[in-house]
């Protein structure tokens, strides 16, 4: 394998490892190979090494080649024996006049010293021309912080001479330069011009020089260079980091170095920097934990035990694709053509213009229906004279399609031609290529009532009557409103046909296999697969563009599409622009947030926060695969069409364009620019020709009829202006395959891309493969000026072809321009702009794009044993959760065992949203409730009866924890008798008082300090509300907020981190706590006293528990909260039950218990241990399912009020009804009693009488001494004293729900 057909170095997950592995008596290590131009010393001390790469080609080393990698076993030769030791040095350089796609490279020049490289990353390459030999290239890596800074990801360790002769030490030297590459070929070696002040450009720099007798053994050193300027031997800037000898892992230098310049150096990269060993595979820092492509693990880090350090931690494991894993790729259409004989017999060919076509190396299930005649339910009435394939010879459909490892989905046509041309072309079609005009005369879909409408009826344009009397304000204008209309039955097929295809892909999946699904057309089927295998890794892709939330928005069934895709766990897109615009409309319409999270094989990803789930963005830009094209090429058939075109136009400039015929394409904007050149330059009248291709698009109904018409208008215009200059040809989708398409762009000499909107468009990079011999000397020869794309800027290639003329189809003159250009272009520019492009087309492939995507997609976290997924909602409302493991219901029945057995009680609740119906449910509610437009929600008569029942109880501590003020508690609980409050999130704390009436006592949970802040925050609060529409203030005794939930999510953003920045820095001389919370409600800046929230209160109430009760320690809690600001208290109280665990499982001999999950903010609870007992039983839950620090969650409101009540039930069995049993009562005191005879009321026995033993659970003789013996025991007497005592056990039903 070449290596341009390798992946590129530039990347740091395309890097080519490299290990030998030396085996010696004592142990054995993993080092890095160093090439044999570098290898020095006595040839007797080579040890036998083995090479093992990670791409298994066996090409052989061709010496002659310099971009040939040798693959030949290679030798490791150990230091010089005059060798003074080691110095490591770390090489950076300032980079900034770099380009796109550009990277640096250090090359050592000379022999003059050894190395022994010990990073992973040391990469083969050639420079120069094609006769010299391959020498060393050292990649320099940037990152977002350190740039422009480009640094050596592992110190390089160089071998310093020990000559006696002292001259000979002082004159050795280093030598190297900096090499610019492209896309992974050398560019270029550095010149004067990239350092700045305008020199020459092609003068080279010339090679730098560092004395080596600057450095001492074991030391490490940091050499600084700009790019473009070479430093003289007076003026190095070398930064020494004085270390201790004794270590010997350049991580342990780096962890105890102190001077500056290393500091900034090693604190800009990744945690495990410090710990990887010297020698590591994956060098140090952040390359052992990035994820990198490939087929095969990378090699292992050796193990360097060392007594006074602690044990590296291993690097995480490298995501890669085998053999063994399993793909299903699912696409509306199978990528196969399927051919009938006469005699019946089917044939199936792959469609290798499909994407999806290609060939790998896994074990890949394709799922689809196929295209045959009537796929698309038009039949009859001129139509196909067929509806699908006959449902007799399906099976052998089958059969064929199984050796292709094809599936077929056998939907009816008239559904799926429904959903295609209905539903997908004719609503969503339009919607995510950013069209949405109401009022104009789109496909007729909307105007046919449901009694009359044809399912197979084609679409057809409006008359002028037909469409005035739509165009009234009162009457949706088109499907995308959503008027339970028409729209209904296109929504209700689209979904039906997405649930045929779940049913297929169901019977198709095996366990671990990825799903990856394809087109806008199967949007909402990840909802539906996640139902029935949520732990299945699920990608989503699309072809097309994505709207921007303006006029995503415009669609009725939106949430349902964005919750859809949302299901899956991996979105992709070609192009940023279109995932910006997904992220923007899920913050917008979902309010859910995006960042950058960490993933499983250490790096980070771009991902949406969904429900405890992180669900990746991908945008990588599809390619082609330059062999198949070349093998249709070089084609007998396809050359014949080459010449027949050339012949027909001789002597002229030939441009050609394919396209669709709709205005998305932009045909007449074309044919205007056009027209407007001739205008200005008569002068190439009869010189050139444009070949304009349009394809039939008959589901686009009218948008179709019309683009045609008005094409063919201007077609006729021109040529009756300038004879044969536009040849129009309008074909079938079926006559434009693939080698009619290559053969047209081969004789072309320009091609033309001009829409307005278009997603994927290969034809400009297959047109830049067929004109790659251009250049060469022998593709010169014919002396034509090829292989020019003028592409629009609308088109998603666009950001890919860097070598094209780029124009913006709707300004007239650019296009004109553009003709001009490529007709008139330098051949030096032209030979320029077709290298440029044709980066890309050979660099990345169909089948490289795949890959990446897939790694992406392994990658992502779902691992069953660490993370449980639970679905939520009805319908395709349904969302799959995020929960961490043991993440249930809450069971009401272990807490009432727990709470009746327990002497000391504490229950901790909040009080809207838990006990109460929340008044911040919305943000209309919100802003009433703030401004007092709205009177806040109540207690119930019952909830007060069962907080008094609980209060009563005096082993039970209960408090009410709110973020309410103090006069809204007073004002609704305060009648309570021994009922603790907290207002403002724990600031005031009222204590448990069996007083009532009158006003409660409030102690603060901080000193009470200067109120001056409060003026202060609020006059700055003030500035910013009255320039962000949608804000407001809310004032409370001790706090004050700046909402901003009404206001533009991204604006209101913004301007709540400059408002946090602004307060912070005012405000610092206050002891104050500035938070942004709630951005998921909205969100909101709060200014309040330091160290107030509940987890604080929760533990200052657990601290005073013995001055509120004298029952002991606490043995019992139940804590309950519903939103974020109840998050401390839930994880405070769970850290403090855990405690009690683990102690009980000590003494057991247990085994430890599990880590909580990362989500939990780690808090030091051990100043409450001296209050809680051993045995403490904890119960913490969330209202709502939904992530949470809490280990259980309950439903709804009513939830917390049945789990209260039953608590009351086992206070009241205990207190008022203590003089009864109940039959459950009276079968324990059974068990414990023995043989003890229980007797009903006015029982007269004879002498043998049978009775039931409860003991032993059978009948037996009962004599008269039993009775004589027996004592009284009351029973309850009637049905409700009955039910008042009944008591659950263990083995026992579930009484309480």
């Amino acid at each position: 394998m070449s290596w341009r057909s390798l992946p590129s170095p530039c990347y740091e997950t395309t890097a080519i490892k490299a290990t030998i592995t030396t085996t010696t008596t004592a142990t054995t290590t993993t080092r890095i190979v160093q090439p044999d131009v570098i290898r020095r010393g006595n040839e007797k001390q080579r040890k036998a090494t083995t090479i093992t790469t990670t791409h298994a080609n066996k090409t052989n080393r061709t010496n002659n080649h310099p971009l040939k990698r040798p693959r030949e076993s290679m030798s490791h030769h150990p230091p010089e024996e005059n060798s003074r030791g080691i110095a490591r040095v770390t090489f950076r350089v300032r980079c900034e006049t770099l380009g796109h796609g550009e990277m640096v490279y250090l090359v050592r020049e000379g022999d003059a010293s050894g190395f022994r490289m010990s990073s992973s990353l040391l990469i083969m390459i050639g420079v120069g021309d094609g006769n010299s030999s391959p020498v060393v290239s050292i990649p320099l890596y940037t990152t977002s912080k350190t740039y422009p800074w480009h640094t050596t990801r592992t110190p390089l360790p160089l071998s310093l001479t020990d000559n006696d002769d002292d001259d000979t030490h002082a004159s050795a030297t280093y030598r190297y330069r900096y090499a610019i590459y492209r896309c992974g070929t050398f560019h270029r070696w550095e010149t004067p011009s990239d350092g700045g002040g305008g020199q020459d450009h092609a003068q080279e720099s010339p090679p730098r020089i560092v004395p080596l007798r600057l450095f001492d053994p074991d030391e490490l050193y940091i050499v600084n260079d700009t790019l473009g300027i070479v430093p003289t031997d007076h003026h190095l800037d070398v930064d020494h980091v004085k270390v201790k000898k004794t270590f010997s892992s350049v991580a342990s230098l780096a962890r105890k170095s102190s001077t500056g310049s290393a500091v900034s150096l090693y604190a800009s990269s990744s945690s495990n920097h410090s710990r990887t060993p010297l020698g590591s595979s994956g060098g140090a820092g952040e390359p052992s934990t990035k994820k990198k492509v490939g087929f095969a693990p990378p090699p292992s880090s050796p193990s360097h035990p060392n007594p006074h350090h602690t044990k590296p931690t291993p690097p995480k494991q490298a995501v890669h694709l085998t053999s063994s894993d399993g793909l299903i790729v699912v696409s509306a259409f199978l990528p196969v053509h399927l051919t009938r004989s006469d005699d019946g017999e089917w044939t199936a060919d792959w469609d290798y213009e499909a994407l999806l076509s290609m060939q790998t190396h896994l074990r890949v299930t394709r799922i689809g229906t196929v295209k045959w005649r009537g796929w698309h339910g038009n039949v009859g009435g001129g139509k196909s004279d067929e509806s699908g394939v006959p449902l007799e010879e399906r099976y052998k459909v089958e059969a064929v399609l199984r050796p292709f490892h094809c599936v077929p989905v056998w939907v009816p046509t008239s559904l799926f031609g429904e959903m295609y041309n209905g539903f997908c072309k004719g609503v969503l079609w339009p919607i995510l290529h950013n069209v949405s005009n109401v009022y104009s005369s789109s496909t007729r879909i909307h105007t046919e009532s449901k009694h009359n409408h044809d399912a197979t009826k084609q679409a057809e344009p409006y008359d002028d009557s037909e469409y005035a009397e739509y165009s009234m304000d009162d009457v949706a204008q088109g499907p995308i409103h959503g008027d339970g209309g028409r729209e209904a039955e296109l929504w209700a097929s689209f979904t039906a046909v997405n649930r045929y295809f779940t049913d297929v892909i169901i019977q198709c999946f095996n366990e671990g296999d990825l799903i990856w699904i394809h087109g806008f057309h199967l949007m909402i089927l990840p909802s539906f697969l996640t139902r029935r295998i949520s732990m299945a890794k699920i990608g989503i892709f699309l072809h097309t563009p994505f709207p921007s939330s303006e006029i995503f928005r415009t669609l009725w069934c939106r949430e349902d599409l964005l919750r859809g895709m949302l299901n899956a766990d991996q979105v992709g897109f070609h192009l940023f622009e279109y995932a910006r615009h997904f992220l923007t409309c899920c913050r917008r319409l979902l309010g859910l947030n995006h960042g950058m999270f960490p993933d499983s094989s250490g790096g980070y990803n771009l991902a949406i926060d969904t429900n405890g789930r992180h669900v990746s963005v991908t945008s990588i830009h599809a390619g082609v695969e330059p062999p198949v094209l070349n093998q249709v090429l070089n084609h007998s058939s396809t050359m014949d069409r080459v010449h027949s075109i050339r012949n027909q136009f001789q002597g002229k400039v030939i441009f050609a364009a394919i396209d669709r015929l709709e205005s998305l394409k932009g045909i007449p904007l074309k044919l205007l620019g056009l027209e407007r050149f001739l205008q200005r330059c008569p002068e190439w009248a009869g010189k050139i020709v444009v070949v304009q291709v349009g394809i039939s698009a008959f589901e686009r109904g009218e948008d179709y009829t019309k683009t045609r018409n008005e094409v063919l208008f201007m077609v006729e215009n021109i040529n009756n202006r300038w004879p044969g200059t536009v040849q129009f040809q309008e074909c079938a989708e079926s006559e434009m395959r693939l080698q009619q398409r290559m053969a047209l762009l081969r004789a072309a000499d320009i091609v033309m891309v001009t829409p307005i909107r278009d997603g994927l468009n290969l034809i400009p990079l297959e047109f830049t493969v067929a004109h790659l011999d251009a250049l060469s000397e022998h593709g010169r020869k014919d002396g034509r000026k090829r292989g020019l794309c003028i592409l629009s800027e609308f088109s998603s290639c666009t950001r890919v072809m860097r070598g094209a003329l780029h124009v913006n189809p709707w300004k007239i003159s650019e296009i004109a321009t553009a003709f001009f250009q490529a007709l008139t272009m330098s051949e030096d520019e032209r030979m320029r702009r077709i290298s440029i492009a044709s980066e890309f087309v050979t660099r990345v492939t169909t089948q490289r794009w795949a890959l990446a995507v897939m790694l992406d997609l392994k990658g992502v976290q779902k691992n069953e044993d660490a993370r449980k997924y639970a679905g939520a909602g009805l319908g395709l409302g349904f969302r799959l959760l995020g929960m961490d493991s043991k993440f249930n219901s809450l069971d009401a029945n272990s807490v009432a065992r727990a709470y009746r057995s327990a002497k000391s009680r504490l229950i901790l609740l909040d009080y809207g949203g838990t006990i109460l119906t929340n008044d911040n449910s919305d943000a209309l509610t919100r802003f009433q409730f703030v401004k007092k437009a709205r009177a806040p929600s109540v207690p119930t008569e019952g909830l007060i009866a069962t907080l008094k029942e609980l209060c009563a109880d005096k082993r039970n501590i209960v408090f009410v924890i709110s973020g309410k003020e103090r006069h809204s508690l007073t004002k609704t609980l305060c009648h309570i008798p021994n009922l603790g409050l907290a207002a403002e999130h724990g600031m005031f704390v009222s204590w448990p008082t069996p007083k009532i009436g009158g006003k409660r006592r409030w102690e603060t949970l901080v000193p009470d300090q200067d109120r001056s802040w409060r003026s202060i925050a609020i006059a700055i609060m003030e500035v910013y509300t009255s320039r962000t529409h949608g804000s407001y203030i809310e004032e409370t005794e001790m706090k004050v907020l700046w909402q901003y939930r009404d206001a533009d999510p991204e604006f209101g953003y913004l301007q709540s981190r400059e408002l946090e920045d602004h307060l912070s820095n005012v405000l610092r001389g206050f002891e104050l706590d500035i938070l942004h919370g709630g951005v998921e409600e909205g969100g909101y800046v709060e200014v309040r006293p330091k160290g107030v929230n509940k987890g604080v209160v929760s533990m200052h109430i657990v601290k005073h528990l013995d001055k509120m009760t004298d029952k002991g320690k606490l043995e019992f809690a139940l804590v309950i909260g519903d939103d974020h600001c109840d998050e401390p208290m839930l994880s405070v109280m769970r850290q403090i039950g855990r405690r009690a665990m683990e102690v009980r499982i000590a003494k057991k001999g247990g085994p430890p218990l599990a880590p909580l999950p990362a989500t939990i903010a780690q808090v030091d609870v051990s100043a409450c241990d001296d209050y809680i007992s051993t045995n403490l039983q904890c119960f913490t839950s969330t209202v709502g399912k939904k992530p949470s620090a809490a280990a259980n969650y309950v439903n709804d409101v009513d939830d917390v009020h049945e789990l209260l009540e039953s608590l009351v039930k086992v206070t009241t069995r205990e207190t008022v009804h203590s003089g009864f049993y109940s039959v459950v009562d009276l079968k324990s005191m059974a068990d414990k009693a023995g043989n003890q005879v229980l007797l009903p009321i006015n029982f007269e026995p004879t002498e043998n009488s049978l009775i039931r033993s409860y003991s032993a659970g059978e009948l037996k003789v009962a004599h008269q001494d039993d009775f004589n013996k027996a004592t009284p025991v009351k029973v309850s007497t009637n049905l409700s004293e009955f039910l008042g005592t009944i008591e659950q056990e263990e083995d026992e039903d579930d009484i309480f729900f």
